[in-house]
């Protein structure tokens, strides 16, 4: 566990120096309510001085040869991985995450910022044959990546540490500078990460870390002229804001979803309930891809039920810090009320409730709701909560048309041993990303990542981030 009183204020990072405001405001632990730090908040000159510290750095990370950036990256990776055991602490107290997830979290961060270096070294342009066309005969061409600038990275509460990284990390290697502006709730493990860049090497002025309102601090890399991009992950209501103000900024918009999984026949159903169960409770469900909806083939859903309900009552409840829990808080008391609400919005719609829908201490229990309207909020919009709903179908088809008749794309799994039924599903699934015999919660960090409709657009993903992150100059010799 961290030293608390090593955390108990805050101040911004901002060219490489801690800067002090004028307003503090306090960080609660989630499962404890235990006050844990004061976070400073930043002002309009605040933020101006981040934007400011972030566009004079950009010529020296411009300029900054790959193996550099990529030296920065292994290093900054090597040290998170040193100190493993603190970043999950820090995860698991400002976070609620139970500490076995905040470890896998800071060991998947450590492998994305090894990715980011990694893929540091191949950005690369291609050469065109312009004597393809009459005109172009006695040219030579070819196109090079160039770093877009200034990024504006504003993060989520739910992987403090490897949501950054997959906005720090892609833009570094693209030789770009950040303003980065983390969750209120979470901001510990984005100052914890930028003090490891210092150390690793990274100039001053390259990472900087500024904490308080998105109406202030927000808005303003989104419409400052400097900020060259925007990359997002948050709520569709406040994605869409950001890209009807962003005029003609790269956007990238990472908006949730409430994914789904399919399961057919004739499929192993121990197997597919244990792995449902960690897609839909892991981090309490507060996961943009966890498996909210479940439609199982009528012939095994009874079953598949009754397993799925075993393996859910296997879980633990309690504490974060505890190595034994499996499910801990919800971010905020607010968010429990809101997912009850939800439960006995669905139990009042005649959804049976098979397990779960009550709090012990702070803790929501995992819960599973049976046969839940279409038009039922657990239903259609993003739970972000530990709550699934499991349906029957008559048909994969009846399944396939369930799960794209959603506002949101994704990601969704299937689970068949028929060829063609997995095909079939792959061509009609609306999403960004479907898996084959698993669940939709699957992501490796070096995958492309993001989706459809109200689920954004653009992709993360090391080497889909840096050509979001990268603008392509073509380069034309006139052989005379």
């Amino acid at each position: 566990m961290p030293n608390i009183k090593s955390l108990i204020k805050k101040d911004l990072i901002i060219n490489g120096e801690r800067i002090q405001t004028e307003k503090y405001t306090t960080l609660y632990a989630p499962y404890s309510g235990e006050v844990i730090a004061e976070i400073a908040s930043a002002t309009e000159i605040e933020t101006e001085q981040a934007i400011t510290a972030a566009y004079k750095a950009r010529e020296t990370m411009a300029s900054m040869p790959a193996w550099k950036r990529a030296e920065i990256l292994e290093t900054a990776a090597q040290l998170l991985k040193d100190r493993t055991e603190e970043a999950a602490s820090i995860i698991a107290l400002e976070a609620a995450k139970p500490l076995n997830t905040a470890r896998q979290e800071v060991a998947r961060t450590v492998e994305t910022y090894k990715f980011a270096a990694e893929e540091a070294k191949r950005i690369h342009g291609e050469t065109i044959p312009l004597d393809a066309a009459r005109s172009g005969e006695n040219k030579i061409a070819y196109t090079v990546r160039e770093p877009i600038g200034v990024v504006g990275a504003i993060t989520p509460f739910n992987f403090p540490m490897n949501l950054v990284a997959h906005k720090v990390g892609p833009a570094i290697a693209s030789g770009n500078t950040i303003v980065l502006k983390p969750a209120s709730q979470t901001p510990l493990s984005s100052f914890f990460i930028a003090e490891l860049f210092e150390e690793a090497g990274l100039p001053a002025g390259v990472l900087n870390v500024i904490t308080g309102s998105g109406r202030i601090v927000g808005d303003q890399l989104v419409t400052d002229e400097r900020v060259s991009m925007i990359t997002f992950t948050g709520s569709p209501a406040v994605g869409i804001g950001i890209r009807n103000k962003a005029g003609l900024k790269k956007v990238t918009l990472e908006l949730g979803s409430n994914a789904a999984v399919i399961i057919d026949q004739h499929t192993p159903l121990d197997q597919i309930a244990s792995r449902c169960v960690t897609g839909a409770f892991s981090n309490q469900g507060q996961v943009c891809i966890s498996l909210q909806r479940i439609y199982v083939h009528e012939k095994v859903y009874e079953e598949f039920v009754e397993k799925l309900i075993i393996e859910t009552k296997k879980l633990i409840l309690g504490d974060p810090l505890c190595s034994e829990t499996n499910i801990s808080a919800l971010i905020s008391p607010e968010e429990t009320k809101r997912a009850l609400s939800w439960i006995k919005e669905a139990v009042k719609g005649d959804a049976k409730l098979a397990t779960g829908g009550e709090v012990e201490g702070t803790v929501l229990q995992p819960t599973i709701l049976l046969e839940a309207g279409l038009s039922m909020k657990v239903s259609c919009q993003e739970v972000f909560a530990p709550i699934v709903i499991v349906n029957k179908v008559k048909t994969i088809e009846e399944a396939i048309e369930k799960v794209n008749d959603s506002r949101y794309g994704l990601q969704a799994g299937i689970y068949t041993n028929d060829v063609q039924t997995a095909l079939t599903a792959a061509d009609q699934l609306y999403v960004g990303g479907v898996m084959i015999n698993d669940i939709p919660t699957f992501r490796v960090d070096h995958m492309p990542y993001g989706g459809v409709k109200e689920s954004g657009t653009g992709r993360e993903g090391l080497k889909y981030a840096i050509e979001e992150m990268t603008e392509m100059k073509l380069v034309v010799w006139n052989r005379q």
